[in-house]
């Protein structure tokens, strides 16, 4: 015999979200969207050239400002571990852009200088020879 089912046991009937809740599940993963988003075209705006620095310092201060809205959001709100996961390692991805644009924009004419060859740098000897002359521009305690 099957014992009966009560409305007590473990496998409980969800209750449907309300209105607010939907929407409220809407922004927040919208918000997430944009965040990676804003990540991702930081990333990638700083991997084309030096010269957009300023425009990946500007995507970056967007990402940390969504992510922590997104974090504040994700923790209240008790979101899927999936987004919140995603909201802590964009933030690290951005926390590490920032040192990145930091090193960029002090020595923008040294990595400006080393993109330049590297990119026209055909062979391993010739991508050598920019490598040692990055190393030459900076300051000594750099090296």
């Amino acid at each position: 015999m099957n014992p009966p089912n009560d409305s007590a046991g473990p496998q409980q009937a969800r209750q449907p979200l309300s209105e607010a809740t939907k929407a409220s599940l809407a922004k927040t993963h919208n918000l997430f969207r944009a965040f990676i988003v804003a990540v991702l075209g930081a990333f990638f705006v700083y991997q084309l050239d030096v010269t957009y620095v300023w425009l990946t310092a500007i995507l970056t201060a967007a990402s940390i400002v969504l992510g922590v809205m997104v974090l504040v959001r994700a923790i209240r709100l008790k979101e899927s571990k999936l987004v919140l996961f995603g909201t802590i390692s964009g933030l690290v991805v951005s926390a590490v852009m920032v040192l990145l644009i930091l090193v960029s924009a002090v020595f923008f004419n040294q990595v400006r200088d080393f993109q330049q060859c590297s990119r026209s740098a055909l062979t391993q000897q010739a991508l050598t020879q920019c490598q040692t002359q990055l190393q030459k521009s900076l300051p000594a305690q750099l090296r």
